[in-house]
């Protein structure tokens, strides 16, 4: 994820970061700055179309489908960014049930045993979380004395949900932890799925592909009939307006697609490893 400060306009303005838009379509930029030429170039020079031609009228046409593009690239941008931060909402939900639950934990358990394995289990269950949506495999093992053989066929964060709570009720059958206390700890270990099965909604169901596929093509089409009719006023000046435009629909069109799934490694993607991480450090504090 991009950590920057939202004040430094000129930063923004004439710095591109490698997750900037711009390098991205730098070179369909350049393909309809040419496309824009030649038809500019046939019109003027070789057709030479005189004001009172048809071609004139299409304008009409892109200043109907102005606000029709306008409202989807509006809903397309929305709906990406709320799965982002439904995302975020998610992980944080993750950071505090953890924390509770280590706290829970810490003053329940008296045997530093125990306290040890609920420290590495809990920071293990976010990081196999950040590993299974980002579909990295991995086997881990929480230290020489507490091994977790991780099936690289089976749910990777069940496996360590299931192993917390056979140790949280062997604690109950140890009569380690009262009845009562095995009620309140329950709630964190719920959640802790919960917020597994949200994230993976979030991950498994993109944006149905024929509206997605609707967007890039009513882009195209609308961006490359923009020279023929504004040509007659704006000349070969069309250039650099139609490849404008063509950024800044294409733009709105990419950051979607970015942020529609939030648990990758691009640059505006959730830094759950860094979270994962964070919990790590934070249960190791309490236990």
């Amino acid at each position: 994820m991009v950590s920057y400060n939202p004040k430094d306009w000129i930063t923004f303005i004439f710095k591109f970061h490698k997750a900037d838009t711009f390098r991205k379509l730098l070179s369909l930029m350049l393909v309809i700055a040419v496309y824009s030429f030649i038809v500019a170039f046939l019109e003027i020079e070789y057709w030479k179309l005189s004001d009172q031609s048809h071609v004139k009228n299409i304008t009409i046409m892109h200043s109907v489908l102005s606000f029709v593009i306008s409202l989807l690239l509006v809903f397309r941008t929305n709906t990406a960014y709320d799965r982002w931060w439904e995302g975020r909402k998610h992980w944080g939900a993750l950071v505090n049930n953890s924390r509770n639950l280590a706290i829970k934990l810490s003053a329940m358990l008296t045997e530093d045993q125990d306290r040890k394995f609920f420290r590495q289990a809990i920071a293990t269950y976010a990081h196999m979380l950040q590993k299974h949506l980002n579909d990295e495999t991995t086997e881990h093992q929480l230290d020489e004395e507490y091994i977790i053989p991780i099936k690289k066929d089976h749910h990777r964060p069940n496996q360590v949900a299931k192993i917390i709570m056979q140790r949280v009720n062997d604690l109950y059958l140890e009569k380690k932890i009262t009845g009562d206390q095995l009620i309140v700890l329950n709630a964190e270990l719920q959640s802790f799925t919960d917020i597994c099965g949200a994230c993976e909604r979030i991950k498994n169901t993109p944006i149905p592909f024929s509206y997605s596929s609707f967007i890039k093509k009513f882009i195209f089409f609308y961006v490359m009939t923009l020279p023929f009719g504004y040509v007659f006023s704006l000349g070969y000046y069309v250039i650099p307006v139609v490849v404008f435009i063509f950024y800044v629909l294409a733009s709105l069109e990419l950051i979607a697609e970015e942020i529609e799934d939030p648990f990758g490694d691009d640059a505006n993607d959730l830094p759950t490893r860094k979270i994962a991480a964070n919990i790590k450090k934070h249960v190791a504090e309490i236990l």
